[in-house]
């Protein structure tokens, strides 16, 4: 226990009621002080933790006791002093034991919240310095988490970025800024075909191709808590750009026989 204010308030509050109990009582019977008592301890416990609450609890069974024999003529306790003491004793060390053992655990619990906001940020700090995009969903799909090279990628604001966007509006966001080398016409399946991999949480490498001649590989990790991980790694140095440019297109998309599902794929350099 720290010697200061919130360490010594509970006990000299104690004291002080008690003494001038004693001193009142002298001209006027006072009432019952157990239920007072019994607070001030409690709110000694919540200021300064066990050690305060358990000294103002025995200060409280003194003062009272010394209460009770200014009111006999004879020396001793009666029975029912005796009695009053005992339940006072019990309910003031319980009550110190409960809020002081309450305020360790809270205190526990705000240290180990400082430490993870702590560890938090340091990460959020150290995403922000890496060139791979990371997006990370939860359950319901928003954007917990936006890194700067995602921003910068798809040219995204900060204010859009930290409203916690749903995934789709990252999608459209991406679309309406022309960000995706795509025919408009297959901007809506694209879309789609992002949405399912997010929403199965299909692990599966996608390569993305960028307007602006980047190319990034996107791959969704599921979480344990519902949640999904979007990495957007840029792989832009493995696409062949010594080819022709009329077979840019060839190479960098596939469609399949049925002429619905597109394939995005990288032609290693040699």
């Amino acid at each position: 226990m720290r010697f200061g204010w919130r360490a010594i308030s509970g006990p000299v509050l104690t004291a002080a009621i008690a003494l001038l109990a004693i001193l009142l009582d002298r001209h006027a019977p006072a009432p019952s002080l157990a239920p007072l008592f019994v607070g001030i301890v409690a709110l000694a416990g919540s200021l300064s933790g066990f050690a305060s609450a358990l000294g103002s609890a025995v200060i409280a069974v003194i003062g009272a006791a010394l209460l009770a024999l200014s009111h006999r003529t004879a020396p001793g306790f009666a029975a029912s002093d005796l009695a009053r003491l005992c339940l006072l004793a019990l309910t003031t060390m319980g009550t110190a034991a409960i809020t002081g053992l309450m305020r360790e655990r809270l205190l526990d619990s705000f240290a180990a919240e400082r430490r993870n906001h702590a560890t938090a940020a340091r990460l959020s700090a150290a995403l922000d310095q890496v060139d791979i995009g990371i997006v990370l969903l939860d359950a319901e799909t928003r954007a917990e988490f936006i890194n700067r090279a995602f921003r910068d990628y798809f040219a995204l604001p900060d204010e859009m970025a930290d409203d916690k966007p749903p995934f789709i509006a990252l999608m459209y966001h991406g679309r309406d800024t022309g960000a995706f080398e795509l025919p408009e016409d297959e901007l809506g399946v694209f879309i789609a075909r992002r949405m399912e991999t997010v929403r199965t949480g299909d692990a599966t490498p996608i390569n993305i191709a960028l307007r602006n001649g980047e190319v990034l590989r996107f791959v969704c990790t599921a979480l344990p808590d519902g949640g999904r991980m979007l990495s957007y790694t840029p792989v832009t140095d493995l696409v062949r750009h010594t080819d022709a440019p009329e077979r840019a297109d060839y190479y960098r998309a596939v469609r399949d026989p049925t002429g619905r599902k597109l394939i995005r794929y990288l032609r290693v350099a040699e």
